[in-house]
């Protein structure tokens, strides 16, 4: 038996494109507000991190919107065939897992869902990476109480 290793398996790699998820790194206060709304009436925290290997990044996620508490754990990860980042969120507000795709490219990120009628965030990160904001908008016609359109910024805390 010999000692040589060369043919030994070698771990999977993460794919380069995870990269572009970097920028969401640490814990962010977010604040907003709906559009109806003269005061801001969104509060959250929220902490990305890359789960062990850096196949998945985890967003821990706890809000006050408009008076509901909301807590949620998110993983994400990376589809080569779109070049998207396909995500689920595990909330305490619905009994399964809930489909979201992240697209970032360099500083503007969108992410969509077609649960609850559909969502659309339209983002942009500043270009020092500490600052994000955004809107989130209903499909068209699917406006509701758990579909709210509302419009927030983000700030890096660590």
């Amino acid at each position: 038996m010999s000692g040589n290793n060369s043919n030994a398996q070698q771990p999977p790699k993460p794919d380069p494109a995870l990269k572009r998820l970097e920028k969401f790194v640490g814990t962010w206060n977010i604040k907003g507000r709906t559009l109806d709304s003269k005061v801001d009436n969104v509060s959250a925290r929220t902490t990305f991190e890359w789960l062990p290997g850096g196949f998945f990044l985890k967003q821990s996620f706890e809000a006050d919107f408009m008076g509901m508490k909301i807590q949620s754990l998110e993983l994400i990860g990376y589809d080569p065939s779109s070049d998207t980042f396909p995500s689920l969120v595990y909330s305490n507000l619905a009994g399964v897992p809930i489909p979201y795709r992240y697209d970032v490219r360099g500083k503007d990120v969108t992410i969509t869902t077609d649960f609850g009628g559909g969502a659309r965030m339209t983002g942009k990160i500043s270009e020092d990476d500490n600052t994000f904001s955004g809107g989130w908008r209903p499909n068209p016609g699917k406006e509701g109480p758990g579909n709210v359109a509302y419009d927030f910024v983000g700030t890096r805390v660590r």
